[in-house]
């Protein structure tokens, strides 16, 4: 999560345009107001949020950051294991979406393992892979379900799975929770009767380069009309005053206006079907993450959903992202918010 790019430090665009906290937020939009007001679309809603129980997250988060997987890298092996931590990660995510019934579809993209570079901060040791070091191949995994009304207008849910190719880090809040995060949103949505396509993507963005670069730039070759893109990447992850006073955090940042529209939305959302989020709005200075590699190849309407605004994990990029530092009931909170803008986005004529 964060990398710019191999050459740049910069982990997280902590220079914002503006922020914006929910009260005195814009009016919802009138297409959104007319499913909320439609009293079987509004109680499908509630219903489909209420399916989201942070259990089955927190079960799914525990086996790729701890046991049996410390890790989910290219470059790293368990002794006796035939595969690499990362290719048996994907095994179990797609066992996951397949258990709910989609069909997953994994595309190969080559990439390399970043270096380390141990004189700066262990937070940004990363450092840029050289020619000679070893090609590997990541996969994105893709599921979708395809529209009954509008199925050429694609709703994009993504996620990195990865975790750090350069440090043993477990990855549990980057971004082993954002992806049990999009694979919970797919099971709870498995036998929702979509008007819109709805795709889940769990890309990889802790080696070079970033996969999700790869199905966006593939997205536009196909002429896919993209028409939102919720990243979840570190939701509900916030400093550890904040995780003591028991605060349930969201923060969508967003690029462009269309991005500002989603942001409204999940502002929208969470007040009208109560969530309980502190629920605030960041623009950026520039495109970045999962989220910007499809502002970057056209798809402007893109968020990212992460629990905290700079990114206040103290233990970003260390071995201490361990698992038992997640607050799962925020992330299980936002996961819920994502389902009701996602639904009314999909229900919206």
């Amino acid at each position: 999560m964060k990398i710019a790019s191999f050459i740049a430090v910069v982990v997280l665009n902590v220079a914002s345009i503006s922020v914006s906290a929910e009260p005195g937020a814009p009016q919802p939009d009138a297409k959104w107001l007319a499913v909320w007001s439609d009293s079987a679309k509004d109680a499908a809603i509630r219903r489909t949020m209420s399916g989201v129980h942070k259990e089955c997250m927190s079960a799914d988060l525990f086996y790729l950051s701890k046991d049996p997987l410390p890790f989910r890298k290219l470059n790293l092996t368990l002794p006796g294991h035939e595969k690499c931590t990362l290719y048996e990660a994907d095994d179990f995510l797609a066992k996951q979406l397949e258990s709910a019934g989609y069909k997953v579809d994994r595309d190969g993209v080559a990439v390399r393992a970043f270096r380390r570079d141990t004189s700066k901060p262990i937070s940004a040791q990363y450092s840029a892979p050289m020619p000679e070091d070893p090609t590997y191949t990541a996969y994105n995994l893709c599921a979708e379900k395809r529209g009954e009304k509008h199925p050429d207008e694609i709703i994009v849910l993504v996620a990195h799975k990865d975790s750090q190719s350069w440090i043993d880090s477990p990855g549990a809040n980057d971004n082993a929770i954002g992806t049990v995060g999009v694979v919970e949103i797919a099971r709870v949505l498995g036998n929702y009767k979509s008007q819109r396509t709805i795709r889940f993507l769990l890309c990889n963005e802790e080696h070079w380069p970033w996969t999700s670069a790869t199905a966006a730039n593939k997205a536009k070759e196909r002429g896919d009309k993209i028409i939102a893109v919720f990243n979840t990447d570190g939701i509900g992850v916030k400093s550890p005053a904040d995780r003591t006073a028991g605060k349930k955090t969201n923060v969508t940042a967003y690029s462009l206006p269309e991005g500002l529209k989603l942001a409204e939305l999940m502002s929208g959302v969470n007040s009208h079907f109560q969530v309980g989020l502190e629920q605030r709005s960041v623009q950026r200075t520039f495109p970045n993450d999962d989220d910007g590699s499809f502002v970057k190849a056209g798809f402007p309407a893109a968020v990212i959903n992460i629990g905290s605004w700079p990114y206040a994990d103290p233990n970003y990029h260390t071995p201490g992202d361990v698992p038992e530092l997640c607050d799962v009931e925020n992330a299980a909170m936002t996961a819920r918010a994502i389902i009701a803008a996602v639904m009314t986005l999909d229900q919206a004529e």
